[in-house]
């Protein structure tokens, strides 16, 4: 029988690895300071008893928007003030409901149980605000908020029905149009302040890396053309930092199972396929189920292949599928997941989701093709978008 000792690695070239974590977060963040001091100004009122201004963040993933608001949140609780500051991941807080739930739990615990009504919860939380506390609730992926239009209309109204106190909303959000499906009202409460964070350079990216090899390896543990070749990967395909991050990481572990005492170029070449899968495989995980649903189909169709593309009067480019027949395999689905199948209104929803996340590619028909239809094609290998989703939906 084996030993653990027979497995571990005889030595590593790791001393703290989890300070690659995309969870961890620094003592400073590099090229973000001018972005926290922004946030930190407008949070500032609060500290007075006043509102802030709401305020939305936008950025691709791994541009340091969550990082550099839990950096604010560190600062603001060290001041002696009756303002709060709630941080919400809105992949798991979805609902107008759940979030006031969630943001009452510290004034009136009880809530946490289900049971309780809508008007229930806004009536507490407005004689919360009416005591005078001023809440700023964080609300990351704020995009997932399925009921947003109605969430933004309940806190303005709890606004509106308060004097001393007041809530103020931090959205972050990788998708610059998801405004576009809000109601105009929503938008101009919501919208009061925007701010953007820029994908990163590959000079920052590799400042970035430098910052981090201190305290994840071990002394002359990588070197220098190792954290050079990452930081230009990651600049080339997305100036996403926490890409460039499980870049090194997915590197030190290659070299470990090779004994090596030093990451090189060839290590970070070689994490770069499975870095690649790895996020594929993160994002897919933290879908809601439907969108995976939807993301299955479509993988499924991709392999089988379309049956309308071989018809001579079809100009259809390689891989692309139509979009009927797409959400014709997401409702046989949902039949063998016994789910109830969604519009095909919803179903266009959950692509743009998908297209924003670089999940799937869409576009407009051509000329070919009889009347006006959407085109859609996977965006990563349809095999290991199967094989994911297909273990996520049906436990195989």
């Amino acid at each position: 029988m084996s030993s653990f000792d027979e497995i571990m690695p005889k030595s590593s070239v790791f001393k703290n690895s989890s300070v690659l974590s995309p969870h961890y977060i620094p003592k400073t963040l590099p090229f973000r300071e001018m972005q926290i001091m922004e946030i930190m100004k407008l949070l500032s009122p609060a500290i007075k008893g006043q509102k802030p201004k709401n305020l939305i963040i936008y950025g691709k993933t791994g541009t340091g928007k969550t990082c550099s608001v839990k950096k604010v949140m560190e600062e603001f609780e060290k001041l002696n003030t009756d303002a709060r500051m709630h941080y919400l991941n809105c992949r798991i807080y979805n609902s107008r409901y759940r979030i006031l739930q969630r943001m009452l739990k510290n004034y009136a615990p009880e809530l946490e149980k289900t049971g309780f009504g809508l008007p229930y919860l806004y009536e507490k939380l407005v004689d919360v605000i009416k005591k005078g506390h001023q809440i700023i609730v964080v609300l990351d992926e704020i995009d997932m908020i399925k009921d947003l239009d109605e969430l933004v209309y309940t806190l303005t109204r709890v606004n509106d029905e308060t004097q001393n106190g007041g809530v103020t909303m931090i959205g972050i959000s990788n998708k610059l149009s998801f405004k576009d499906a809000l109601d105009p009202r929503s938008r101009s409460s919501l919208y009061e302040t925007e701010m953007v964070f820029p994908p990163y350079t590959s000079e920052q990216l590799r400042q970035i890396l430098a910052q981090r090899v201190p305290e994840a390896f071990k002394e002359n543990a990588v070197e220098d053309s190792a954290i050079n070749l990452a930081a230009a990967i990651t600049a080339k395909e997305s100036g996403d930092a926490r890409y460039a991050l499980k870049l090194l990481l997915k590197a030190g572990e290659i070299a470990d199972q090779n004994g090596k005492e030093k990451i090189t170029d060839s290590d970070v070449e070689a994490a770069r396929e499975k870095v690649e899968l790895d996020l594929v495989g993160e994002t897919i995980n933290t879908l809601p189920e439907m969108h995976q649903v939807v993301l299955h189909a479509i993988a499924s169709l991709s392999i089988k292949g379309s049956r309308y593309s071989r018809l001579e009067d079809m100009e259809i480019e390689k891989g692309f599928l139509l979009s009927g027949e797409a959400y014709e395999e997401y409702e046989r689905t949902c039949e063998r997941l016994k789910k109830k199948a969604r519009s095909l209104r919803w179903f266009k929803e959950y692509i743009n989701d998908l297209e924003m996340l670089g999940l799937v590619t869409t576009m407009p028909s051509s000329k070919g093709i009889r009347g006006h239809t959407t085109l859609i094609r996977i965006g990563q290998n349809p095999e290991d978008i199967y094989n994911i989703t297909k273990r996520n939906l049906f436990g195989e």
